[in-house]
Parts: C-alpha cells; structure tokens; sequence
C-alpha cells in the first residue's frame, strides 16, 4: 500500500504545482490585457504587474529550457504552437512542465506496475503527448471557431444594414460572441486600434488559425472592397455558405463515429489490459518482459499504432 500511496502523493503534488504555474500564468495574462485597456493616465500600474519573479531553480530551468528549444527548434513552432492554442506559457516553461509530468509518470507506472520498461515507456511518450497536446488544442479551437463563424458573419452582416461602420460590428460581434471567435476577433480590433488595416489583420488571423473557410470571407471582404457592392449581402451569402458546409461536416461526422471509436477502443483495450493483467498478477505477464518477449512487445505496439493509423485514414473524409 505504502509503494503505491508514495508515488500517487508525488503525483498530485506535482499536478497542483502545475496547475499553479498554469493559474498564475493566466492570471498575469488577463491583468496585462486589463492594463493595455486603461486609457492613459487613468491610474499608475505598479511594476509587479507586469514583471514575473520566480525561485532560482524555476529560473535556472526555465533558462536552460528556453536555450535548447531555441537551439532545436529555430524557427520556433513551439512558440507559435502555444500561441495559437491560447496556452499562456513560454516555450521553456511548457517544456519544464512537460519534463516534470513525465518523470512523475515513468515514476507512478514504474511503482503500480513494478516494470521498469513501462516506466521507461511513460517517460519516453510523455514529450511527444506534450507536443501533441497543443495541436489538439488548436484543432479544438478550430472546430469550435468554424462552428460559430457562421452566426458572426450573419450578425456582422444585420449591424452592417442596420448602419454601423464593418469595424464597429466586428467590436459588436465581438461582445455578442463566445470564445475562440470572440478572442480571435477582439485581436483584430486591437490591431487595428494600432493602425493596420481591418483586411489585413483579418487575413492573418485567417493565416494564423489555418480555416479555409475565413480564408474565403477575407479573400471575398477584400475582392468587395476593391470593385465595390454590398457588404452585408455578401456577408449574408457567405454564411449560408458556409453554414451549408458545417452541416455536411457534421453529417460526415455522425457517420463516421463509429469508425473513430473501433480505432480508439482497439488502440487503447490491449495496452489497457497488459497494464491491468501486470498489476493484478505480476507473474503471469513475467515471460513478456524477458527475452524474446520484449521483441513480442515492440511488434505489438507498431501493429496496434499501425492499424489505429489505418483506420483513422480511413474515416477521415476532407469537405
């Protein structure tokens, strides 16, 4: 009892520090925004607000972090990476955490399971998990945006007619709206606050977050507003547009459920069970870990990786 309760307490303990950095980090990101939006001279912003201190060590493996990222990742999509998916860390403080959760991984599965492989497993999995860990949150973003964007060019299009000029929509679209699409445009507005264009900044946001369909509404916004019409029933056509293709996506979505969860449940049920048969009866699964059987092992898991890639290719279809 003692050999599991010791590397669980490690656990959450390493757990709450993280969520700490993540809940400090976030806060400092919205007292930042609170302090861009004074109007100037309205009251003095003490320097604590805008500077971060931490502990030496912190300091030290931020440092080192942040120069071999640099090193290894030159042209830093990391960076950008964390960027788009709205995570409020540096590159060498993501890294730092991504090294701490896996260690305290590798140390759990090693004690619960009593193999060092699995242990030595966990902490090799671990890096890539933080690097896919923000390409999912960017999907995410991307999904939830292209799902509400149809909606905010109808309400751009209706505080068109009703007189408003296109960047006071946006800002009206703006309060009106949720998040993603809500931040992603209220970056817009500031850009242009700091003098660039409204097309441009639209078009690198279209850039940033990689929607074919924005693309389109910033390619057809600039086309207008070089041969002239109609905003609002461009904006308008637009939407139908593109709300016509949403419920395609979805429609595709529901018919390809059960392909995506057949290759989750079968990717997921063989490593599940070696882990549980391990812990329940140490000695049976003993012959895999010994001789040919890691051999057995490393087949296993390509053809498990394999055949999950398979099947997701396979129900993967592009609108």
């Amino acid at each position: 009892m003692k050999e599991v309760l010791l590397p669980l307490l490690v656990g959450i303990g390493m757990s709450l520090i993280a969520v700490g950095v993540l809940m400090r980090a976030r806060k400092r990101e919205q007292s930042l925004a609170e302090i861009l939006d004074l109007p100037y001279g309205e009251q003095d912003v003490p320097i604590e607000a805008i500077t971060e201190t931490r502990g030496a060590i912190a300091e030290g493996a931020v440092s080192l972090a942040g120069n071999m990222v640099s090193k290894f990742d030159a042209k830093g999509s990391l960076s950008e990476s964390l960027e788009r998916a709205r995570i409020p860390l540096k590159a060498g403080e993501y890294v730092v955490i991504v090294a701490c959760a896996s260690f305290v991984s590798a140390v759990f599965l090693g004690f619960i399971t009593r193999q060092w492989l699995l242990g030595i497993a966990a902490l090799v999995i671990g890096p890539f998990l933080g690097r896919w860990f923000p390409n999912f949150r960017i999907a995410r973003r991307r999904k939830a945006f292209e799902a509400q964007l149809p909606d905010a060019l109808s309400l751009i299009a209706s505080s068109l007619t009703a007189g408003h000029t296109f960047l006071r929509a946006i800002q009206m679209m703006c309060e009106e709206s949720e998040p993603p699409l809500s931040e992603e445009f209220a970056r817009v507005v500031y850009e242009t606050r700091l003098g660039d264009p409204v097309v441009d900044a639209l078009e690198r946001m279209a850039v940033r977050l990689e929607i074919r369909d924005l693309q389109w509404v910033v390619q057809a916004i600039r086309i207008q507003q070089t041969v002239g019409g109609k905003l609002a029933d461009l904006l308008h056509t637009l939407a139908d547009f593109i709300r016509g293709r949403e419920e395609i996506r979805r429609e595709i979505a529901v018919l390809t459920a059960e392909g995506r969860i057949s290759a989750w449940v079968l990717g997921a049920l063989p490593v599940f069970l070696l882990i549980a048969v391990d812990v329940i009866q140490p000695t049976y699964m003993k012959p895999l870990f010994q001789g040919w059987g890691f051999a057995v092992l490393a087949f296993t898991g390509l053809s498990i990786a394999v055949g999950t890639a398979i099947i997701l290719r396979m129900v993967k279809i592009e609108v």
